[in-house]
Order: structure tokens, then sequence, then C-alpha cells
């Protein structure tokens, strides 16, 4: 069988991207874990930290998704074939995720924050008193 380098190179990113989801969920599975103890919420200043690096975290992934996307409507050069089209997609994506964690520690988006400051008012509500709250 075959295998064009973009194939695997689309197949080497999507894997990357279920392994930055499946963190993000981890950590913020924590969190929540760690805040509902005892049905009450108990937040210490670690897990608002783990909080913000969580959010900074989805931000980040967030912005690299979008610079990938954006990327892709960039017509390819048609020299960049075989290995030499391997090695250029992987510093393409090293270098879109430098971006987007510049992007995210210059805080000039402020996705994580608005993120980080709605889940803080969350932790340890339960989905029910949120709908009473909403209604």
């Amino acid at each position: 069988m075959d295998f064009d380098s973009s194939y695997l190179t689309t197949l080497s990113s999507q894997a990357v991207s279920n392994a930055n989801t499946s963190k993000l969920k981890n950590a913020l599975s924590g969190i929540s874990e760690a805040g509902n103890k005892n049905g009450q919420a108990s937040v210490t200043s670690a897990d608002d930290e783990k909080l913000l690096d969580a959010c900074k975290q989805f931000e980040s992934y967030f912005v690299e998704q979008m610079y990938k996307e954006m990327m892709a409507t960039v017509p390819e050069d048609p020299l960049d074939t075989g290995t030499n089209s391997m090695l250029v997609d992987y510093y393409k994506d090293n270098l879109v995720k430098e971006y987007a964690s510049q992007t995210t520690d210059q805080g000039s988006l402020g996705l994580a924050q608005m993120l980080y400051e709605q889940m803080k008012r969350n932790v340890g509500v339960s989905p029910e008193e949120i709908d009473a709250e909403q209604a």
C-alpha cells in the first residue's frame, strides 16, 4: 500500500491534536474532582494555578488550530515533494505551535482569562444549579 506524504502528515497532525485534547480533558477533570470534595467547592491556590494553566493550554491549542487552518489556504510550493515536504511540514507545525504559544503568553486574545473566570465561578456548582440560575 502506497501512502502519500501528505496523508501521513495529516494522520500525525490528527494524532497530536487528539493527544493534546485528551491532556486538556485530564487536566480539567482533575481540577473539577478536586473542587467537588464532599460536595463543597474547596479550591486552593494550587488548583487555581492548574485551572489557569489548563485554560492557557486550551487557548494555545485553539490558536494553533486557527493558524493551521489559515496556513491551509496558502498554496503549496510544487518543489516541496517527498522527503522535503515531510521536513517542511514538520518544521511548519513546530513554528505554528511556537506562534500559538507566544500569542497565548502575550495575553492578547484574553480567551484563557475569560474561560478561567467562567470556570472559577462554576467550580463546585452542579449542572442543576447552573440551569436554575439561567432560568
